[in-house]
């Protein structure tokens, strides 16, 4: 991503089309999309410190939240989530300078000309996995996520796919793979747990992460991944205590990820403040 110019105004959060044409099992989603930033918040902890990530100069972007899946939901499954239902990943190539390797939904910054958020997030869907973007119907905004790494204000655009087509990588300097996951496999409990990472014996963040064929997805994605999950009500039990070392965990999936945590080691030596202020909603 490049620098640009911002969008011209703020993008609507909330729902965008009639109730009627969101599937059951996603309008406790798209009916609230503030309890998905609540989840974040909650789970962060410290609304003030989560709040004062929130700087002006940050780049826009957005990304594509895009799900699969029978239109009725499942009455026997926690928040009605059927049995095939998906979201769509990528993994981001190794050789990338930011985020290279770590497993992403589909987006980028706002381009001049873009219908921000949704034209940006279907364009870079589009450009990214060969998505065909006459297929998606996009449901709802949610509100914007900081990302303090790329310093990046990320509004996340929920659609669901009517009939799934083919998708692939498109250019594999910028994507190493893309995938669409099933959701139940991911949320279910063997497949969830925490990651943390400290800095000279100061937790510098810790977070939700998944580990789903082959795939390990944590920071933005995971944790915007388990609030909605959270919000929508389709959350199973599992062990929230399992927290593992996070550069233990991307050692174990064998992935080319990188943590992105250069500048936690030079914030702490410098005496630039709480060792933990990555650790909220970006993750």
């Amino acid at each position: 991503m490049t620098r640009t110019d911002q969008p011209s105004q703020e993008p609507h959060v909330g729902q965008l089309v009639d109730t009627a044409k969101v599937p059951p099992w996603l309008r406790q989603l798209t009916g609230n999309v503030s309890a998905v930033t609540d989840s974040v918040l909650d789970r962060g902890g410290d609304r003030s410190r989560w709040a004062s990530m929130l700087r002006r100069d940050r780049r826009a972007a957005s990304v594509l939240i895009l799900f699969s899946g029978s239109w009725d939901a499942d009455p026997d499954y926690p928040g009605g989530l059927p049995a095939d239902a998906e979201v769509l990943l990528t993994e981001r190539a190794p050789t990338l300078r930011q985020h290279s390797g770590q497993v992403a939904f589909p987006g980028g910054s706002f381009d001049p000309g873009d219908d921000y958020p949704v034209g940006t997030a279907l364009r870079e869907a589009t450009e990214e996995t060969g998505l065909e973007a006459s297929s998606v119907d996009v449901l709802a905004n949610l509100p914007s996520f900081p990302v303090p790494v790329s310093n990046f204000e990320v509004t996340p655009v929920v659609a669901h796919w009517r009939e799934p087509g083919p998708v692939d990588v498109v250019d594999s300097a910028e994507t190493s793979r893309v995938v669409r996951v099933n959701l139940r496999e991911m949320l279910a409990a063997q497949n969830r747990f925490q990651v943390q990472r400290s800095v000279l014996g100061a937790r510098a963040y810790r977070g939700p992460a998944f580990f789903v064929d082959g795939l390990l997805v944590w920071g933005f994605t995971g944790g915007l991944i388990a609030a909605i999950s959270d919000a929508s009500g389709w959350d199973v039990p599992w062990n929230h205590d399992d927290v593992r070392p996070l550069e233990e965990a991307i050692a174990r999936a064998g992935s080319p990820q990188l943590s992105g945590f250069p500048s936690l080691s030079r914030a702490v030596d410098h005496g630039d403040g709480d060792a933990e202020t990555s650790e909220d909603a970006a993750r």
